[in-house]
């Protein structure tokens, strides 16, 4: 099914008043949506299945016809850290992310990383809604603004990861299973092109993060941050 993301201010009684000028074109002249077609709805707490009423030249009316709170989003919250990468890597990681269900991004300013950004860019935020109409979700990925390793709150963590090149013996594997306690909030930290520093494990290490091993193979930046990600969805949600 179509979807678009409003937001609440959209929503009146029971209609939906669509008139953000990119949304009403991509519904007319790309979806070429008709009176009567069903579109969802989602404003990133719930998700409304619609009826298109009337299709005007700058604004589309839906009527709501069913309300359902979020079925889609995770129990558990996971952000994920990552050294900033270049443009379609960036891209990339922040797309897949988003169907994946990772709750935040929070893009990491490290000694090694090759993009040097002061700000993130506003295409990330689109990015988000583009991937999360795809994917069918509801709540979309937060964009934090770019940190530096030591801004990190590692302390609202239950569980910090840290894949890490040099690590040959404690796997994430390893360390999922040894957790007893009851995880609500997770973040993982994956390194830019280069790779991190030794320093700034040292400084992860010191704060309580665990430091491991995804195997001997050497993967990618984007890949290990889809990877991660997806493991620890499965095992967490």
């Amino acid at each position: 099914m179509i979807s678009v993301i409003i937001t609440s201010e959209n929503i009146s009684e029971n209609k939906i008043f669509i008139d953000e000028k990119s949304d009403v074109n991509h519904l007319k002249n790309v979806f070429r949506v008709k009176i009567g077609e069903e579109v969802r709805a989602v404003d990133g707490e719930n998700e409304y299945i619609c009826q298109v009423e009337e299709l005007g030249k700058k604004e589309i009316v839906l009527i709501i016809k069913e309300c359902r709170k979020d079925m889609y989003s995770l129990n558990i919250q996971i952000d994920a850290a990552i050294g900033i990468l270049k443009n379609d890597k960036m891209d990339l990681t922040i797309q897949k992310l988003t169907e994946i269900g990772i709750n935040k991004v929070i893009p990491l300013m490290t000694k090694r990383g090759v993009v040097k950004l002061n700000e993130k860019k506003d295409k990330w935020d689109l990015i988000v809604r583009e991937a999360l109409k795809q994917c069918q979700g509801v709540r979309p990925m937060v964009i934090d603004e770019i940190k530096k390793i030591e801004k990190l709150s590692l302390e609202d963590y239950d569980l910090v990861i840290v894949p890490y090149e040099c690590e040959d013996k404690y796997t994430l594997k390893n360390l999922i299973s040894n957790q007893k306690k009851d995880i609500k909030k997770v973040l993982y930290i994956i390194g830019p092109e280069g790779g991190f520093d030794i320093q700034e494990i040292e400084y992860l290490k010191s704060k309580g993060a665990n430091i491991v091993t995804l195997g001997k193979r050497i993967l990618r930046a984007e890949t290990a941050s889809i990877v991660v990600g997806g493991v620890l969805i499965n095992e967490f949600q």
